[in-house]
């Protein structure tokens, strides 16, 4: 039951009043946890809710009655944005296994203004969320420790930097997703790749662009910079990246958009000034989303397991809501290299010799 409930409950004999709050201090555990306990559900660990009940027990806690039946369980699933099908796809998996647990989903966007996130807080208090998954660092410090004084579980995914959370995470292998697109490029005989990335505060963004550059130097192609442009994971940049790319002396042969948005983009960039894909240039995205293997022609990609992230950051908040610690702090998911129609080996006056 909620914290907002914990004042509401307390022992009625004995030695005095007792919240819930103080019983949940005392056993070492979440106010939701011990809400779980009074209200007699399953999701919680056996000698959880034997120290739980013999704390209960000494206080001569008495559950006030209640006149509305309980609330279902719920998660808050918390975006920066929703405007993007990556999005949907983690969407997609968290509802699954939360579905399958009876647990509801709240999805809410606090399009990284505090005025947002500080509304979603209050809303949180309100409905008493049994946890969070986060899929955003875009919460200030204090909002950070308003969710840990209430004892609300957190999980992040997919972790925008190096945030001083106390939370689990949950990512993917983004720096061997960058290095195995651009070694796929260099193995068909591109040798000038350009690179759009995405924006430098991220940390997938930096380690994609690690990869690229760990492949290059593998390959004793030194990075140049002028083949790398910024973009911000939306179609618009990977179409001005492109675009950029294409208006130097020497435009590369091939391109790693850091993201499928950006990479079609690209594609429209390109189509756009008469150009092919792949006989002018070839392309390859990143995350591998739905509509990418209809697209003109259907895109290389790197396959990011998006549904798989949300599915594991739900299994991790509710071992966290059962206060069970999970296997990892930091769990990490494996990319793939997804090889369709918008590769090709060079060819034409930027045509590099064969590989090395």
């Amino acid at each position: 039951m909620a914290a907002r409930e914990a004042d509401a409950e307390t022992a009625s004999e004995g030695r005095g009043k007792v919240t819930i709050t103080e019983i949940a201090r005392q056993a070492g555990v979440s106010v939701p946890t011990v809400s779980r306990v009074v209200n007699g559900r399953s999701d919680v660990s056996p000698q959880t809710r034997a120290r739980v009940e013999d704390l209960l027990r000494r206080h001569g806690y008495r559950k006030r009655p209640q006149t509305t039946t309980s609330r279902a369980a719920l998660l808050d699933l918390v975006f920066n944005n929703l405007d993007s099908p990556w999005a949907v796809e983690i969407i997609r998996g968290v509802e699954e296994v939360a579905h399958a647990a009876g647990v509801g989903t709240v999805v809410s966007a606090i399009h990284g203004r505090s005025g947002d996130a500080r509304e979603w807080m209050r809303n949180l208090r309100a409905r008493a969320s049994d946890g969070v998954i986060l899929v955003t660092s875009a919460l200030d410090p204090v909002l950070h420790e308003q969710l840990r004084i209430l004892g609300v579980p957190l999980v992040v995914v997919d972790p925008t930097g190096s945030p001083d959370l106390d939370a689990p995470t949950v990512g993917a292998a983004n720096w061997s997703g960058g290095l195995t697109a651009t070694e796929h490029l260099l193995s068909l005989g591109h040798r000038r790749i350009g690179l759009i990335a995405g924006p430098p505060r991220l940390l997938c963004s930096r380690a994609r662009f690690d990869g690229y550059r760990a492949a290059l130097e593998a390959a004793g192609i030194p990075v140049d910079a002028s083949l790398v442009v910024p973009g911000d994971f939306h179609p618009e940049s990977g179409f001005t990246g492109c675009n950029t790319l294409l208006d130097l002396p020497e435009p590369p042969t091939a391109l790693f958009a850091a993201s499928d948005q950006m990479a079609l983009g690209a594609i429209e960039a390109l189509r756009r000034r008469g150009l092919r894909v792949p006989e002018d240039m070839s392309v390859v995205g990143f995350d591998d989303l739905p509509e990418v293997r209809w697209s003109a022609p259907p895109l290389t990609t790197v396959r990011q397991p998006l549904a798989d992230m949300g599915k594991v950051a739900v299994r991790t908040v509710l071992r966290l809501a059962r206060d069970e610690q999970p296997d990892s702090p930091r769990v990490e998911l494996g990319t793939e290299l997804v090889i369709r129609s918008s590769t090709a080996a060079p060819r034409g006056l930027n045509q590099a010799g064969p590989p090395a």
